[in-house]
């Protein structure tokens, strides 16, 4: 997300990467002139997700909490005189996006998996793929022919983290409400990849691609001047 945003200031947009209280704390990050930093909540603000407990609380503190605070970091920088114009999020938070629609603001789902990977979960989001799968390779159109160990490992290993399998899932639980979708993908191996479907409504834009987010070559050449990549 943080290469995303330098991506946005490098064509003369401003931009303010929202992180958890816990991280600010605990971390030192780089200091950026170009994109800013902000604070939301995840609930958990003394020890993360250690505190929490487990997945499924840290993941219900970070909905009820964050949203709260995602409200309040819209509301400072209103008063601020430099008011939020669209909320980017990462899609595994679509809270965020009905934050952004409170405030009357754009809302913009950022899927930052491959795209290949969140059409597979797209498919099971709408029941377009029984789990656990019944028989093999599974057929999906755009797609080669997919062995067991070719899919995402939280079908490969179905039921093993429900947790966290809820919180993939939910990215497509109110995508067709946003005003952007941005794909991280590598186009060229995925350019039959039906990215389309990942809205679920034709009024809605097309995806946008962006990716790969970050590639072997940025990791090692700064593309922005004096910024060192992370």
């Amino acid at each position: 997300m943080l290469q995303f945003c330098r991506r946005l200031v490098s064509k003369g947009l401003k931009a303010t990467l929202a992180i958890t209280t816990f991280i600010s704390n605990t971390t030192q990050p780089m200091f950026d002139s170009a994109v800013q930093l902000d604070m939301i909540s995840d609930g958990y603000d003394e020890g993360g997700f250690e505190q929490a407990g487990d997945t499924q609380a840290y993941v219900a503190g970070l909905g009820a909490v964050g949203s709260k605070t995602l409200a309040e970091l819209i509301k400072r920088h209103e008063i601020s005189g430099h008011p939020v114009d669209c909320v980017i999020y990462d899609a595994f938070l679509p809270w965020a996006l009905d934050v952004a629609k409170q405030h009357g603001m754009a809302g913009a789902a950022f899927f930052t998996q491959t795209c290949a990977v969140n059409y597979i979960y797209h498919h099971v989001h709408h029941g377009l793929l029984a789990l656990p799968v019944p028989s093999f390779p599974v057929s999906i159109p755009g797609l080669p022919l997919l062995e067991l160990e070719d899919m995402p490992s939280y079908i490969y290993m179905h039921g093993s983290y429900p947790a966290y399998f809820e919180m993939v899932l939910s990215q497509f639980s109110n995508v067709e409400k946003a005003d952007y979708v941005v794909v991280n993908t590598f186009y060229k191996l995925e350019e039959k990849t039906n990215t389309n479907e990942l809205i679920t409504t034709s009024s809605k834009p097309k995806p946008s691609f962006s990716g790969p987010a970050s590639s072997p070559v940025e990791w090692h050449k700064d593309p922005f001047g004096d910024w060192k990549m992370l």
